[in-house]
C-alpha cells in the first residue's frame, strides 16, 4: 500500500518511509526520528497514504466582530470567493455565515487543494490566510478573540 517516499500513519506514527526491507520498513517521522515498523505489524495496521491524494479537503472557520457592519458580513463570502478564484491549485466548495458565537460571527469554510504534498498544501493554505488578513484589513473587518462584557449595577 506504499512505497519509498510517500507519507504514511500508522496508528499515531507518522512520516516518510525511506527503506522497505525483508522484515521492517524504516519511516522518518516529522520530529527526524527513525521508526522501525516490523512488516509484519504493517500487514494488520490500518495504514493511510497521504501519497495517494489527489486533492485534499480542509473544513475550518473563522470569525469577525459583532461590530461588523451587516453590508461588510454579507460581503464576506464574496470575497472569500474571489481569493481562491486567483489561486490555482484550490478549489472553493462553499463559505457560509454559519452561526452565532459567543464572541464572534462564525464563517466555515470548505475547500480543496489538488495536491498530495504536504509543504504545498500548507503554502497554499497560507497564502489563503495572508490574503484574507490583507482584504478584511483593508475593509475595516476585523477578526474575533473570545471577549466578556461585564455590566455593572450602581447601587445607592
Amino acid at each position: 500500500p506504499f512505497r519509498i517516499g510517500d507519507f504514511i500513519v500508522i496508528g499515531t506514527d507518522k512520516g516518510t518511509v525511506e527503506k522497505i526491507g525483508i522484515k521492517s520498513t524504516r519511516i522518518r517521522t516529522l520530529q527526524g526520528e527513525e521508526l522501525v515498523v516490523s512488516n509484519a505489524e504493517l500487514t494488520t495496521a490500518r495504514v493511510q497514504n497521504f501519497k495517494k491524494m489527489q486533492e485534499r479537503r480542509i473544513s475550518t472557520q473563522f470569525g469577525i466582530t459583532y461590530e461588523t457592519p451587516q453590508e461588510r458580513v454579507k460581503e464576506v463570502p464574496g470575497i472569500v470567493q474571489r481569493i481562491f478564484e486567483a489561486q490555482p491549485k484550490a478549489r472553493l466548495d462553499r463559505v457560509h455565515f454559519a452561526s452565532f458565537g459567543d464572541s464572534a460571527l462564525i464563517f466555515e469554510l470548505v475547500y480543496y487543494v489538488e495536491s498530495s504534498d504536504y509543504t504545498e498544501f500548507m503554502d497554499i493554505q497560507q497564502a489563503f490566510n495572508f490574503d484574507l488578513m490583507e482584504r478584511f484589513a483593508e475593509l475595516g473587518i476585523d477578526f474575533a478573540y473570545p471577549t466578556q462584557t461585564i455590566y455593572t449595577k450602581a447601587v445607592g
